[in-house]
């Protein structure tokens, strides 16, 4: 693992106080939306007992929870930029010593090349205020032939196009949510190639996007 000073821009900075602040009722506050989305994300990809995986954004530790009870052998490393965040999820996960936990901005991951079989993002991107940034440090961490699975908001349904400038408005840390064209047009830029993807909708409002995608280096 590498070691460096972390530095952090405004927006992210806003993300940590936010978060900070939503900890100790985040888990209470999302269920539903929590249990759906990443139950939605769980049934959408396949995941090797075997691989190496980055949880982006991890929070509370609620979609490693996933995996752990599936295989509690699984080697898992959450990042997160709140230290509040982190903690929920040391406590709920303390059981599992493959599981490890590091408080990091997504632009500065603190690990050395080629680290992961599998990256996940879920329900984070949209807060990425330089998302190409952002891929290209997923991309140095993840070994050759490995994958990115990403699920987010989707950009595509008219409700979240109508909330989009709001959320702009209400949350200062908030960017922007991206259609599934925009997604993936970022990603192929970054020079991953989508596997597969699909759509959900659940509520009124909330329609997310899943897309998996492969990183193969150039012999």
């Amino acid at each position: 693992m590498k070691t460096q000073r972390e530095s952090i821009s405004k927006s992210e900075s806003a993300v940590r106080q936010e978060y900070d602040r939503l900890a100790p009722i985040y888990d209470r506050r999302w269920q539903n939306y929590i249990n759906k989305s990443l139950s939605f994300l769980l049934d959408f990809a396949d995941f090797s007992p075997n691989a190496s995986i980055l949880d982006v954004a991890c929070g509370t530790g609620e979609f490693a929870r996933l995996l752990l009870e599936q295989n509690p052998q699984q080697q898992i490393t959450g990042v997160d930029i709140s230290e509040s965040m982190l903690e929920i999820a040391r406590n709920k996960l303390k059981t599992y010593p493959n599981l490890s936990l590091c408080c990091t901005s997504v632009k500065s991951l603190p690990f050395d090349n080629d680290s992961f079989n599998l990256v996940i993002c879920a329900n984070a991107f949209h807060y990425f205020e330089n998302p190409e940034l952002a891929l290209t440090e997923l991309k140095r961490v993840l070994k050759p032939k490995g994958e990115i699975l990403i699920l987010d908001w989707c950009g595509d349904y008219w409700v979240l196009k109508l909330l989009n400038p709001m959320f702009r408005f209400i949350d200062r840390a908030y960017q922007r949510c991206y259609t599934q064209t925009e997604l993936e047009r970022l990603l192929n830029a970054a020079g991953f190639n989508v596997k597969k993807d699909s759509k959900v909708r659940f509520s009124l409002i909330w329609e997310l996007m899943a897309v998996n995608v492969s990183f193969t280096t150039v012999e």
